[in-house]
């Protein structure tokens, strides 16, 4: 493994995994959650505020990093960590689903894939290797790989070229970043020597192309192994059903990351089918849009029943949003579009999702994580009826 990265694997519980993860800027206990921290900033809150929630990882995205400030400029900062003033662990993606999500506005080739920027329509183009050198100069703990994210639904064929594709590169990949990190690249500059790189599976919905995928993965030989394609539209169980095959198939002594999901219940599923380390918008979008996560469901705070209910969102969380104020209130600051509505809802939302992963981390270690699971599930779906009304 590069550097100083090392996954060490503490419980199991059934297939659920008690973990911990050590990066050049800390350790992380897995299972965990990374808030996102697509330009560098976890929108609605301080990173300080970020870190005293419990985040021990964070996640930033390649794609808009490149494009603005520039990842050059990061570099010359220091890389990212420098930039800005986090102390804890990082990962940035490959930026590969964005590219691919511009479909108007891409064009893919063996070598690459030329877009346009969303900012300004100017031309760019991302490979194998260009997306390796932008990653170290950003010089977080972990880097993602560039792979092709196939659309859903999409027919075996499509999916299984762009698995191939994504192996393909997987290979180029790889050797860029041994070339770089083995300073034979003296044009890029490191200013995380001790950054680790990880592959990513894809293979759709098809699990015979999840086997090839993981295969050719790694044979290639990554420090830690993404789960990506998934979440993008297709249904829940076969999410489930998919992360969980594909994640048994992996080598058990390498982190297992599932990018992009989810949904609290999600999270404890994936946990259960043998996943370590998740990230998702959900938690920071959805307080922005005023619609908190309770153990007892989700609850839509605009809704007219809040405006006199004293209660705290939740009265069995311990964030300083519910230890200090009311659904009323808190209706009252989005209602009227106050800008602390949305830094209170995320608060809440972050210590939700984080406080979920050390239950779960907990209950691993106990041996409880299947009556965990069960008690979740079933608290978790009695609020569903009434945060829809």
């Amino acid at each position: 493994m590069s550097g100083p990265f090392r996954f060490d694997l503490i419980a199991r519980d059934g297939l659920a995994r008690r973990g911990r993860l050590t990066l050049a800027h800390g350790t992380v206990e897995t299972p965990a959650f990374m808030p996102v921290a697509t330009l560098a900033a976890v929108k609605g809150l301080t990173l300080e505020d970020t870190r005293a929630l419990g985040a021990e990882m964070i996640l930033a995205n390649t794609y808009h990093l490149f494009l603005r400030p520039g990842d050059d400029l990061v570099a010359e900062a220091g890389g990212l960590h420098a930039f800005m003033h986090w102390d804890g662990a990082l990962l940035t993606d490959s930026g590969g689903y964005q590219v691919f999500s511009l479909a108007s506005r891409r064009t893919l080739d063996e070598d690459g894939v030329v877009f346009q920027s969303h900012l300004d329509g100017s031309p760019c183009r991302f490979t194998p290797e260009s997306v390796v050198d932008v990653q170290v100069r950003l010089g977080a703990d972990v880097a993602m790989m560039f792979d092709e994210c196939p659309s859903w639904p999409a027919d075996e064929a499509a999916v299984r070229a762009a698995m191939e594709r994504t192996l393909r590169w997987a290979r180029r990949g790889r050797d860029r970043f041994d070339r770089v990190t083995a300073g034979l690249a003296p044009d890029v500059v490191r200013p995380n020597p001790g950054q680790a790189y990880f592959g990513i599976i894809q293979g759709g919905t098809f699990k015979a192309l999840r086997d090839a995928s993981v295969a050719g993965t790694v044979a290639v030989g990554f420090d830690g192994y993404a789960i990506g394609g998934l979440s993008v539209g297709e249904p829940t169980s076969e999410m489930y059903a998919i992360a969980g095959h594909t994640a048994t198939a992996l080598p058990s002594d390498r982190v297992r990351y599932l990018m992009g999901v989810g949904t609290p219940v999600d999270l404890v599923e994936s946990v259960a089918g043998g996943l370590d380390l998740f990230d998702c918008v959900l938690p920071t979008r959805n307080a922005r849009n005023g619609q908190l996560f309770t153990r007892h469901g989700t609850l839509a705070i605009k809704n007219a029943r809040y405006a006199r209910d004293d209660r705290p969102p939740d009265p069995a969380c311990g964030c300083a949003t519910c230890r200090r104020h009311s659904r009323a209130y808190l209706r009252h600051l989005f209602m009227t579009g106050e800008i602390s509505a949305s830094i209170l809802n995320t608060v809440h939302n972050l210590y939700f999702y984080l406080d979920t992963m050390r239950a779960i981390r907990k209950a691993i270690e106990f041996g409880t994580f299947e009556s965990f699971k069960s008690a979740f599930r079933e608290t978790y779906s009695l609020g569903q009826l009434e945060s829809d009304a």
